[in-house]
């Protein structure tokens, strides 16, 4: 037998509920995968067959928060700088991981196509949680996880850009 249900919204999530249910399962994802919350501050690199190295910085622990970056070893030509990255904070007392700021390959947005503007603060945020997401989701695929993960050498040894 089937329910007819009055209102629609009495069983579907507000969209605010659906973002932080996703910032939530980036959060679970983040600790499952490379638990920076044990790392100390430094950087950390994860490589597996694929031979696509990651790297992790733990930028900063807070009393109720954790600031990393999370990015392949990969430098973009026309940036300079590493891609994709995520620049990631992580809540403790709330478990939600937010993205910050992230950089896609400009070569990737070439062929594929630019995406269109986002109209909202609540769409960028929404676009760019689910990019963290997939991202991990993948890692996690690869093989990636704290079991692979080794501290990038320290300041007066060979440059961590050597290593990719």
């Amino acid at each position: 037998m089937s329910t007819l249900v009055a209102r629609r919204n009495a069983v579907l999530p507000s969209r605010f509920a659906w973002l932080m249910g996703m910032h939530g399962e980036n959060y679970h994802r983040l600790v499952r995968l490379f638990a920076p919350q044990r790392l100390p501050a430094g950087s950390y690199f994860s490589s597996v067959d694929d031979h696509l190295d990651v790297r992790l910085q733990v930028i900063e622990h807070h009393p109720y928060t954790i600031d990393i970056e999370l990015t392949y070893c990969l430098h973009d030509p026309e940036s300079g700088g590493f891609v994709p990255s995520a620049r990631i904070r992580m809540y403790r007392d709330a478990r939600v991981a937010e993205v910050l700021h992230y950089h896609a390959d400009q070569r990737l947005e070439r062929a594929l196509g630019p995406l269109p503007p986002a109209r909202t603060v609540f769409e960028r945020r929404v676009r760019k949680s689910s990019f963290l997401n997939r991202w991990l989701e993948y890692l996690a695929e690869q093989g990636h996880s704290i079991g692979t993960l080794q501290q990038a050498p320290t300041v007066g040894a060979e440059p961590f850009s050597a290593l990719a």
